[in-house]
Order: structure tokens, then sequence, then C-alpha cells
């Protein structure tokens, strides 16, 4: 998601390397199956020579804002090496309680993440190139292509192993407009939350739709209204 650093990245996710946007402002709706629309998801990602600061806010919307009306704001900052996003801090927080809200620290040569939250502080195995809940969706495009995509991905309380399986290119259409994309699935086991995430190849690899289904059997969909990148 950046223009030329020292060394670049080493690659791009698609064929073709596009050069890479210093501010990206990204406006995506948030439907539940039944619901409608139930929320809006701002993002804005900047890069500043060899550092990053992403911000995400989602707001409750539509018929769960009668019930819920909150907001939930996540950051990420961090260094941009040549491999990508090197996240340093995250959090997680809402507008309007301490509930749920999480603080981590990243220490990449002690090889530490140190976790705060509900009154607590954990020191956890940091693996390389482990990417933040938020980071990890704007990492795609500093991924070289290939069948699958294996990344660490930390919540703030743990790291976890995610892998990505290529389903095929297809185009979508969303708000934003119309896309060709290069469709990714979540590998899971049995109970665990599948996902499926399109990435517009002419736009910097970024996520125009995501698809989350719960074991439960909640559905949720992230598709993007408006894209602005510099």
């Amino acid at each position: 998601m950046r223009a030329g650093l020292a060394g670049i990245f080493l690659s791009c996710f698609a064929a073709g390397a596009l050069a890479a946007p210093v501010q990206i402002a990204a406006e995506y709706q948030l439907s539940h199956r039944g619901l409608g629309v139930i929320g809006r998801v701002s993002e804005t990602f900047v890069r500043d020579a060899d550092s990053y600061t992403i911000r995400s806010v989602t707001r409750s919307e539509g018929a769960l804002k009668v019930f819920f009306d909150e907001q939930l704001v996540l950051e990420s900052l961090g260094k941009v090496v040549a491999s990508g996003l090197q996240p340093l801090s995250f959090s997680q927080r809402r507008m309007n309680s301490t509930k749920g809200e999480v603080k981590a620290t990243f220490d990449w040569d002690k090889g530490i993440m140190r976790s705060m939250h509900d009154g607590s502080v954990t020191d956890v195995p940091l693996p390389p190139a482990t990417q933040d809940r938020i980071s990890v969706m704007y990492q795609f495009m500093n991924l070289p292509r290939g069948p699958t995509v294996s990344m660490n991905m930390s919540n703030g309380r743990k790291v976890e192993l995610y892998t990505y399986r290529f389903v095929g290119e297809e185009r979508v259409a969303v708000p934003a407009g119309e896309f060709p994309t290069l469709h990714y699935e979540r590998v899971t086991n049995p109970g665990e939350s599948k996902a499926d995430i399109w990435l517009a190849k002419d736009r910097f690899n970024l996520p125009v739709r995501v698809v989350f289904d719960d074991p439960k059997g909640l559905r949720l969909e992230q598709t993007l209204v408006d894209l602005q990148t510099r």
C-alpha cells in the first residue's frame, strides 16, 4: 500500500505491480442476512516515510442502531519494511464502554507481544511477520500470489495462523462499482469461523468484499462503498 521505499515490497500480490498509494480512505457497509445494513466501516491508511497508521471505525446503523448505538475503533501503528507491514502497537476500544478494550505492543527484537486487557498483562510469543486484526487486510498487497496465503494474525490477546486458499478470479459488483478480483477463502477446521475475501486487482489488492460465516449461523458481509487513494 505504499510507494517505493528502500527495497520496495519484494512482490505485489497480483502480477503487474502498481505504484502504491501513501493514503487510502475506504468506506464499507456492513450487512447481516435478514436485517440488511447494520453498520458502516470507515478506514484510513497513511504512510509517512517508513511508518504507517491505520484507523478503522465501525458505527452501528439501521435496525441495529435502535438497540445498540455504538462505535468500535481499531488502530494499528507500525513500520513499513521489505516484507510489508510490521505492527508496533494495536488497540481496540468502544466509544461508550471499556468492555472488550485491548491494547498490544509488538517487541520484534524479543519476539514478544505484550497484551493488556481485562486488567491483566500477558506476554505472548510473537512469530515473524505477525499482523494485527486491521493491518492483516492491508498486508495482502505485499504478499506473493500463490495457491495459498498464510499469515499469523493477532487480535491483541493471542496469535493464530490464518491460511487462505485461492478460489479464482471473479468480477464483483459492490456499491463502489464493479471490480476484477482475486477470491480467497479461509482454510478452516470444523467449528471455526469461515471468511471469504475478494481483492481488487486494479486497486492495490484492497478488499472490496468480505463475507464472514460464524459456526452458529451468523453471516456478515462487508462491501466497499467508496475508495479514495493517492
